[in-house]
C-alpha cells in the first residue's frame, strides 16, 4: 500500500514513528509538506500537485497530521485527497470541527456527553453574564483555537476572570468560558481511540504550580486503568465528531467524567512513553483494516 503522511514537520516524533510503523509492515510511505501541496479544481479534471509539478497520483491512504496554523489550508488539501477519492484517516470536516472548541462541545452535548459548564458571547458587554452562567470563578478562559494548552487561562475571582476576558476580547480574539472542575486538581485523562477502541490511556498531572495538565508544560504521565464508562464516552466523542483517530481529555469530576476536548493529531510521545503501547504500528493496523 502507497500511504501518504500530510503534515508540517517529517522530524517530529509522531511523525517519524508513523513513518516507521508503516515502512515495517511492508507499506511504501511518502512524508508530503501540507504547505507545498496545491491543487486544480476543474469538471473530470481535479487534481492535486506538490513541489515542482509532480502530481499526487497512485496513493491508497492519507494519514493527516494538520498542526492548527494549517487548518484551513490543510483541510482544503484533504478534501481534494476525497475528491479524488483517496481515503484518509480522519476527514477534513472532522478535523474543523475538532479545532473548533466550542463547536465540537455543542455535539459532545447534543449527544449527552458530559461537558463542563461552558459560555460563549460576543460582546464584552457580556462579561459578567458569561462568568454567571458557569456559576463564577474560578473558571478557565480558552482560545477556541489554542492547542498544547497555550491561551488556557485559570481565573481564581470574579476581578480576574473579568480582567482576563476582557484582555483577551481586546486582541478580537474568539473565546470561551468554562466551569472549573476543582476537584480535577490539575489531574487529567488522556484516551487514544483508534477506530472503536480505547488502544491507550493515561492520567497526566500537571507541574507544581500549574493547572494545565499538558505533558509540553511539564506534566507528568502515567498509565492508567479507565473505567467503563470513561472507555464508552471516549470512543463516543470520537464518533459523534467523526474522527477515526482521536485523542480525547476528560477530567473525573463529582459528577462524573467530564470531556475537555478531543483532538484530532494527538500527539504518540507522551502516551507512548507512558504505556508502552506501540500506537504508531496500531494506527497502520487500522488502515490495513479499512483498506481490506
Amino acid at each position: 500500500m502507497k500511504i501518504a503522511l500530510l503534515a508540517s514537520n517529517p522530524n517530529l516524533y509522531s511523525n517519524k514513528r508513523i513513518m516507521e510503523a508503516a515502512a515495517s509492515r511492508g507499506h511504501q510511505v511518502e512524508f508530503l509538506n501540507v504547505a507545498d501541496c496545491y491543487v486544480k479544481v476543474a469538471n473530470q479534471a481535479s487534481e492535486i500537485f506538490y513541489l515542482d509539478d509532480r502530481k499526487l497520483e497512485n496513493i491508497d491512504f492519507v494519514i493527516p497530521r494538520i498542526k492548527p496554523a494549517m487548518t484551513f489550508y490543510g483541510s482544503a488539501i484533504i478534501r481534494q485527497f476525497e475528491v479524488l477519492n483517496v481515503p484518509c484517516l480522519n476527514r477534513s470536516d472532522s478535523i474543523t470541527t475538532a479545532r473548533d472548541k466550542f463547536h465540537s462541545l455543542q455535539i459532545l452535548a447534543k449527544h449527552g456527553l458530559g461537558i463542563p459548564t461552558t459560555s460563549f458571547a460576543n460582546s464584552s458587554y457580556e462579561t459578567s453574564k458569561l462568568i454567571k452562567l458557569v456559576d463564577g470563578a474560578p473558571l478557565v478562559v480558552k482560545l477556541l483555537e489554542g492547542t498544547k494548552g497555550v491561551g488556557v487561562v485559570l481565573a481564581d475571582n470574579k476581578n480576574a476572570a473579568e480582567s482576563v476576558i476582557n484582555a483577551f476580547r481586546s486582541l478580537k480574539a474568539d473565546i470561551l468560558v468554562q466551569n472549573y472542575i476543582k476537584e480535577s486538581r490539575g489531574h487529567d485523562l488522556r484516551c487514544f481511540v483508534i477506530g472503536d477502541q480505547v488502544v491507550a490511556s493515561m492520567q497526566r498531572q500537571a507541574a507544581e504550580g500549574e493547572f494545565r495538565a499538558n505533558v509540553h508544560l511539564g506534566a507528568k504521565a502515567i498509565e492508567i486503568e479507565i473505567t467503563k464508562e470513561e472507555r464508552e464516552m471516549a470512543i463516543k466523542a470520537a464518533k459523534v465528531i467523526g474522527l477515526d483517530v482521536a485523542g480525547v481529555d476528560m477530567v473525573r469530576s463529582k459528577m462524573g467524567p467530564k470531556i475537555l476536548e478531543v483532538n484530532s493529531s494527538p500527539g504518540l510521545e507522551g502516551i507512548e512513553g507512558a504505556t508502552n503501547v506501540a500506537i504508531a504500528e496500531k494506527m497502520i493496523e487500522h488502515i490495513e483494516k479499512l483498506k481490506s
